[in-house]
């Protein structure tokens, strides 16, 4: 009886964060209730209050849903990665903008995290972790190219801060503007190809 109540608060769980990315989407998140997301699951607020806090709670976990296994696969480092770490930067951004133009739900979550949220009132925890999670992305990124410098693969008179900065500062001005605009330009092959070009500039020149 104990695991069919926990698999039914698993199945509702997963129910409630399904009715908040869709509601989410259409409203955003400052607009939205918690009493339009139950209603959308065709559930009680109190089912609601029983898994989450507040909105902003919800809201992280909704994210979560999605970023924490596309993190797991980023952070994980082979003994591959360390020998050419540069290549591993790239293999990430190419997995990130993959599933964000071919994963409807990715896209979804990305699409609320970057135009439909506003950090007021009780969302105001959201923000402070959406900056714990950059500074978490960028914490990896500096390791990988602190690592390349090391190994000589990149440029020793280069400020790895300044590079993890534009890197990232990079990355997130692709995504953002091909979410405003998909029919702008293929963020998988002009991302590619603009990461390709940013990387090499990092390169250390091959010695004589």
């Amino acid at each position: 009886m104990a695991r069919r109540t926990k698999e039914e608060a698993l199945v509702t769980r997963e129910l409630i964060l399904d009715a908040a990315e869709r509601v989410f989407h259409q409203r955003g998140v400052s607009r939205t209730s918690l009493q339009e997301i139950a209603k959308e699951a065709g559930l009680t607020r109190g089912a609601i209050y029983w898994h989450f806090e507040n909105k902003g709670e919800l809201f992280h976990a909704m994210m979560e849903r999605v970023t924490l296994p596309m993190m797991a696969r980023m952070t994980e480092i082979t003994p591959e990665d360390e020998a050419r770490p540069l290549d591993k930067i790239r293999r990430n951004t190419a997995a990130a903008l993959q599933e964000i133009a071919h994963n409807p739900q990715v896209r979804r979550v990305f699409e609320i995290a970057t135009q439909k949220v506003e950090y007021v009132d009780e969302l105001q925890s959201v923000r402070e972790r959406h900056i714990a999670g950059r500074n978490d992305c960028m914490d990896d990124m500096h390791h990988l190219m602190q690592l390349a410098q090391e190994k000589g693969q990149m440029r020793r008179e280069m400020d790895i801060r300044t590079a993890t900065l534009g890197l990232f500062a990079l990355i997130g001005g692709l995504k953002f503007n091909w979410l405003l605009d998909p029919q702008a330009f293929d963020l998988e092959a002009v991302g590619l190809a603009t990461i390709d070009a940013y990387l090499a500039g990092l390169k250390a020149s091959p010695v004589a």
